[in-house]
């Protein structure tokens, strides 16, 4: 019956947070017309996102009974995100096709993008999704995958051949720590092959990190520092470093007021 599939299909979200069309023909042994139907209900009731491939959970803000409190540090953390973030917007062109990396800073991009016109956006960040999602101003294509928690991405074999499908002219990237001898890194394991094959596509590859980045390096190396084509930091950077990027032809854009 419809309305006991339904509400499994809401089950299942609100458990895996996300899932593919495929997955969902595959568990009920029904058609993808009939799932699409059942995809369009359920965004109706706004309990769910439609994606490219799939749906994920629509994520609902907690009620609060007094506002959250925001130290100096957190405040100031976000706002040197946001420089960063706008900055890197103005380097995409109408009729672009990007793709944004997850990270706390590369999220920050959106609200900047809103006056771009007709823009293509891949992603595997579930929060560039929704903020993407609630938005007719961009063609979003989320790469569908496991979700990662800890970072709130997709991650696995489907994230990859998804990227396999398209011309991507400018990719913007996040790293953890960077550094001339480890090159750029990240904590995560199960995102490493995927930053890894973002470097290795053709575009103009931007590397987005503030400053407390620099000079600093956490679990996993995905690239060297000569194969980015550009950097947007927040601060000035250390002398070796402009002569590093300097030496190897790499851009380098300073958001500092």
């Amino acid at each position: 019956m419809k309305i006991n599939r339904l509400r499994k299909i809401q089950e299942l979200l609100e458990e895996k947070k996300s899932i593919s069309i495929n997955d969902l023909c595959t568990t009920f042994d029904v058609s993808k017309n009939t799932i699409r139907r059942d995809i369009a209900e359920l965004e109706k009731r706004g309990t769910i996102n439609k994606v490219y491939g799939g749906i994920v959970l629509q994520e609902q803000e907690a009620p609060q009974t007094k506002a959250p409190v925001v130290t100096a540090e957190d405040n100031s953390d976000k706002i040197h995100k946001q420089k960063i973030a706008r900055m890197a917007a103005s380097l995409v062109q109408d009729d672009d096709v990007i793709c944004i990396d997850s990270g706390t800073t590369t999220m920050h991009m959106m609200p900047y993008l809103e006056d771009k016109h007709n823009i293509t956006i891949v992603t595997a960040s579930i929060h560039v999704i929704n903020i993407a999602a609630a938005s007719a101003k961009f063609n979003i294509i989320a790469t569908g995958g496991t979700i990662y928690a800890p970072t709130k991405a997709f991650v696995g074999p489907s994230v990859l051949n998804c990227l396999k499908q398209y011309n991507i002219s400018k990719i913007f990237i996040s790293s953890t720590g960077i550094s001339i001898e480890n090159g750029l890194t990240t904590a995560s394991p199960l995102e490493c092959d995927i930053k890894r094959y973002l470097v290795d596509k053709t575009g103009k590859k931007i590397l987005m990190v503030d400053s407390t980045k620099i000079d600093s390096a956490s679990l996993i190396s995905f690239c060297n520092l000569d194969e980015i084509d550009c950097i947007v930091v927040d601060k000035e950077l250390p002398a070796r470093y402009k002569e590093f990027f300097a030496e190897h032809n790499i851009e380098v854009i300073v958001c500092d007021d």
